[in-house]
């Protein structure tokens, strides 16, 4: 039986609960593709699925892990997209197990996309699932077009960066909220207008805005709905609580992030012609995955951390 090191947890609960193990290496199946994972993006859904099963509520023992980027190892019937040795990245089978805390990945094709030249490995793995996130709640969802006001909370963070950057690559004008030490860096990525969340209340000083990203959710909700003009958008990562008055008047929307090969191809345009890049925060390799944990619970992350697999 051919196996590999991966990280896994017999129980729920905290960072320490994360040890490596040699399990079972995955076989492709039909319309398939194995992957040697080479670097594996850390997400806020990742430690919530270790202390509480998440979404999907997974029992333990499992495998965490939905961003990776690596090599094509070996294919399964019906596979044409991809070759043994092409380089792939992508966020495969989300909500559902996939684990990419591990040396190898076996997950459908499609849910894959090749890996931009101009990224390496772990600048690849910090891209899809937050990316994705971004690009469905303003693209797919909101529609977002040049000439728009798009304001976005916690834009210095995973989700927050990307969408920055797709808002203003579809012609917005982007407003973000971090605090002051992140404003150069949101002014980097294009931000047009940057709010320190600590010294201004941004519902008091925004008005006429025609799309809210909101990873923040919570009280953020009702407040970013109210700087909203009649009919616009609140896309909510993590939902939040609405007044009766605020629902009838703008539009609301609940993204749940779905691999999408679509999605992942225009992330890989946009990332070939300049206008999209990822900020690695931290690194780590996979024997330090608690520590990466530890790190992103802080909640003052700038981008991306990601883990270093192979």
């Amino acid at each position: 039986m051919a196996t590999m090191r991966a990280v896994v947890q017999d129980e729920l609960g905290g960072p320490e609960v994360l040890r490596i193990a040699e399990v079972e290496r995955p076989a492709p199946g039909p319309t398939e593709v194995l992957v040697r994972v080479h670097a594996a993006g850390v997400n806020p859904t990742d430690w919530k699925s270790r202390e509480s099963g998440g979404l999907t509520g997974l029992k333990p023992p499992f495998t965490l892990g939905w961003d990776v980027s690596g090599t094509v190892e070996a294919v399964g019937v019906g596979v044409r997209l991809y070759a043994p040795g092409d380089e792939v990245y992508g966020m495969p089978r989300f909500p559902h197990p996939a684990g990419g805390y591990g040396q190898y990945v076996a997950a459908p094709a499609r849910q894959f996309d090749f890996k931009p030249a101009g990224l390496s490995h772990v600048e690849a793995a910090a891209v899809p699932l937050t990316g994705l996130t971004a690009h469905q709640a303003l693209v797919d969802n909101a529609g977002v077009r040049e000439g728009q006001r798009v304001l976005v909370h916690a834009a210095a963070g995973g989700v927050g960066h990307f969408a920055v950057q797709i808002a203003k690559a579809h012609g917005a004008y982007v407003i973000g909220t971090a605090s002051a030490a992140k404003h150069d860096f949101l002014r980097s990525l294009g931000a047009d207008e940057v709010i320190d969340y600590r010294e201004t209340d941004f519902a008091e000083v925004l008005s006429d805005v025609d799309v809210v990203v909101d990873p923040i959710g919570g009280e953020y909700a009702a407040r970013s709905a109210s700087v909203l003009k009649d009919g616009g958008f609140l896309m909510s990562v993590i939902p939040g609580d609405l007044p009766e008055s605020e629902r009838a008047r703008v539009r609301t929307g609940f993204v749940l992030v779905e691999p999408d090969w679509s999605g992942m191809r225009a992330l890989s345009a946009l990332i070939d012609a300049g206008r999209l890049r990822p900020t690695v925060a931290e690194t780590y390799p996979l024997e330090d995955v608690a520590k990466a944990h530890e790190s992103l619970q802080t909640g003052r992350t700038t981008g991306k951390i990601v883990l270093t697999v192979d």
